[in-house]
């Protein structure tokens, strides 16, 4: 079962959220952010991501950026930006991105659960983005933007939110990148009553993106946590969620690119790769259309790649990923990256960017060469999860994103 319940949301008036409405806080840089705020004062990023408020000089670390979102948070409030409900209440959020839909619920769930591997994970998490976001729920005293949760889906809990989606939204705008956010409250007792009810028979939930802010909201309840049991669940065991029927969710291709051949020339470096693929000139495609197949960039031409037969464990969920092949008989043992979530030498590019930013990279950026790769499925997460196993680092990259400030849980 997966206890999964309403809350009174901290949310922006209706005329404000196409303004306070943003881009998760990873996956931008502090520059890139900046621009992307482009003098809007009442973007969220201000509290998701506030070392854009401060100097340059501030460490990420430092108690200035944390103090700093919850004194923009808390400016959003007094200033009648953001609202919190009277009731606590789920709320139906629906996003399109081109011809990709997505429609979930938003709720909180218990992070107790978490704790007991109720709800499963895919993902290691790093230890200084993790104590960051400790810290930044910590003071801000809120979870400011969602872990994204999927389920195996469910005709009844499709039902009920058909019903709601039929009615009139609170929320309905086109946010820069065009993708069209759209948002329900869900008011009525017996619906929520309903939803609470056939989550109880849904199990497991797996977290799909969002592992730091999973991981940071379980680490402040148990922080917060008193030795007595409570009469009942407090706020800070709870953690802010969407959750998404998994035939609804779309994963793209997560790529790479490094600085370096490790010391080979190209010749030396094509040759140790052919001993474990079959390596094929002049890919048109540049993006591979298979699993098993990589896209790989190299002074200006691209290559095909296939992983020859019987190279991998095809019946372990991890070992035939697509992310583990290229890591376990490329990336490591012939480009020396034997730790891509630390190493400097990699950098990781969502799909969305598509096959110009790898040849960017290698053309302008100074990397010596860059590899496509076929996109992980939810089914495979889900597998990976199921057998309690960790993917690679940079596995799947979900489009579209969810916009923080929509929907924020306050702590206390």
């Amino acid at each position: 079962m997966a206890l999964v319940l309403p809350f009174r949301a901290v949310r922006p008036h209706r005329q404000f959220v196409a303004q306070v409405a943003a881009l998760p806080y990873d996956v931008m840089t502090r520059d890139e952010a900046r621009i992307a705020v482009g003098g809007n004062p009442l973007s969220f990023m201000h509290v998701e991501k506030s070392e854009i408020d401060v100097s340059d000089s501030t460490k990420s670390n430092e108690a200035l950026i944390y103090q700093t979102a919850k004194n923009n948070f808390t400016r959003m409030q007094e200033e009648g930006i953001l609202m919190q409900d009277k009731l606590p209440c789920f709320y139906i959020y629906h996003q399109q991105m081109g011809e990709q839909v997505q429609t979930g619920i938003v709720g909180v769930i218990s992070a107790r659960e978490y704790d007991e591997g109720k709800i499963k994970k895919h993902e290691l998490t790093r230890q200084d983005k993790e104590e960051d976001r400790i810290n930044h729920v910590n003071i801000v005293d809120a979870q400011t933007g969602p872990v994204f949760i999927t389920y195996q889906s469910s005709n009844r809990i499709d039902s009920l939110v058909a019903k709601v989606v039929a009615t009139n939204p609170e929320y309905n705008f086109t946010a820069e990148d065009g993708v069209i956010h759209t948002a329900w409250i869900v008011t009525d007792t017996r619906q929520i009553e309903e939803i609470k009810k056939e989550f109880l028979s849904i199990e497991p939930l797996y977290i799909a993106d969002g592992h730091h802010r999973a991981a940071a909201a379980s680490a402040v309840a148990k922080m917060r946590r008193k030795k007595e049991n409570p009469p009942a669940i407090q706020e800070y065991e709870k953690v802010l969620v969407v959750l998404f029927p998994h035939n609804q969710l779309k994963v793209m291709d997560y790529n790479r690119a490094v600085k370096d051949l490790n010391g080979l020339t190209p010749e030396e470096f094509k040759e140790k790769i052919s001993s474990r693929f079959i390596v094929k000139e002049n890919f048109a495609a540049k993006a591979p259309q298979r699993f098993h197949d990589f896209g790989m960039y190299l002074q200006g031409k691209w290559y095909q790649l296939t992983i020859k037969e019987g190279a991998y464990n095809d019946r372990d969920p991890v070992a035939r990923l697509d992310a583990a092949i290229l890591q376990e008989h490329l990336l490591g043992p012939i480009l020396g990256i034997n730790d891509p979530r630390t190493d400097e030498r990699i950098k990781f590019i969502g799909g969305i960017r598509g096959m110009f930013e790898l040849e960017k990279l290698v053309d302008k950026d100074g990397y010596a060469v860059a590899f496509s790769l076929y996109p992980t499925t939810i089914e495979q997460v889900m597998q990976v999860a199921d057998a309690g196993a960790i993917m690679p680092p940079k596995s799947t990259w979900f489009e579209p994103k969810l916009r923080s400030g929509i929907f924020v849980h306050k702590l206390s």
